[in-house]
């Protein structure tokens, strides 16, 4: 039974292993599980529809950083009124969150299993990827570019700052990203024979990327000029705070992945009818750690990594 590297759990830092099973002569079956907890994973006003939307987005996030095409899920939750009218409301509305994503993936609705207890979700999602094809994090080489899908920031923008002070569409956008995060599935499949390494972007960039120099033993250059950014975070943000949210917090669940350079043109080639495009930000080193640095050269120094609502 072959193991893809440990991955870091997109929503509490918890170390655990996505395995990619044997499955049938030509795929491999991969498995991922998350937990949500109230207060913890997502804030206490969280509408239930988005709690289920996120619960299953975060889980495809780790099949698209393996390159994996979703095939099922099932959600278990505990609720402390369970069984009472509140709490099948609840449920309801949580179910239909969940269900409006697995649709649009092909992925059958299943119940949620429910009992009574502290606001907790569990969600396990199975997908499938060819027989060696799963993208991995130890596969970077010096010389290879880094580069990440969508932009970075929006969803840590979205807790840090005050939405009453904001114009309605941007505040509804950035509520959006932080509450129902695109999976990145179609570009996860479209790397597949392409990237070198890959991970979802769940705990900041820098903690992330970090796991992929850990595991291929290299270190690298991030140019923050290059980093990816969304208009609404350039208007409330000054330059390098927003480079900091782009660097730093969490939840923005798109897609870091290196690439050898000979291969951007097929990259290009792949990529071009996805919305979520991407952006080259740096490049892979043979040794050190991770160097964030301007344009002028001189170094850019970023918090470690988001840490949740703790």
């Amino acid at each position: 039974m072959p193991t893809v590297p440990d991955a870091i759990h997109p929503t509490s830092g918890v170390t655990r292993p996505l395995q990619a099973l044997d499955w049938d002569a030509g795929q491999q079956l991969v498995i991922a599980i998350d937990t949500l907890v109230h207060g913890v994973h997502f804030p206490a006003a969280t509408a239930p529809g988005d709690v289920g939307f996120k619960a299953l987005a975060v889980n495809l996030s780790d099949l698209a950083a393996m390159g994996a095409a979703p095939r099922a899920a099932q959600a278990c939750l505990t609720h402390p009124r369970d069984g009472e009218a509140e709490g099948r409301r609840w449920l309801a509305a949580f179910e239909e969150g969940l269900g409006t994503l697995a649709q649009r993936f092909g992925i059958p609705r299943v119940p949620a299993q429910t009992a009574r207890g502290p606001l907790s979700v569990t969600v396990e999602v199975l997908g499938s990827v060819p027989r060696g094809m799963a993208l991995c994090r130890d596969g970077a080489a010096p010389g290879d570019l880094i580069l990440v899908t969508g932009t970075l920031g929006d969803a840590g923008l979205a807790l840090s700052v005050d939405s009453a002070a904001m114009d309605a569409a941007s505040s509804a956008w950035l509520q959006m990203r932080l509450a129902r995060p695109e999976p990145r599935i179609e570009a996860g499949i479209a790397l597949r024979g392409l990237a070198s390494a890959a991970i979802d972007v769940s705990d900041g960039l820098v903690a992330d990327l970090g796991h992929i120099l850990a595991a291929s033993g290299t270190g690298a250059h991030v140019n923050v000029d290059d980093l990816p950014l969304s208009l609404v975070l350039q208007q409330h943000l000054p330059g390098e705070h927003a480079w900091e949210l782009a660097l730093s917090s969490g939840d923005d669940y798109e897609l870091c992945f290196t690439l050898p350079p000979r291969r951007l043109a097929r990259l290009e080639d792949r990529l071009r009818d996805l919305a979520c495009g991407f952006t080259v930000i740096g490049t892979i080193t043979a040794s050190g750690d991770l160097q964030c640095r301007r344009a002028d050269g001189s170094h850019f120094r970023a918090a470690p990594g988001y840490r949740h609502f703790l």
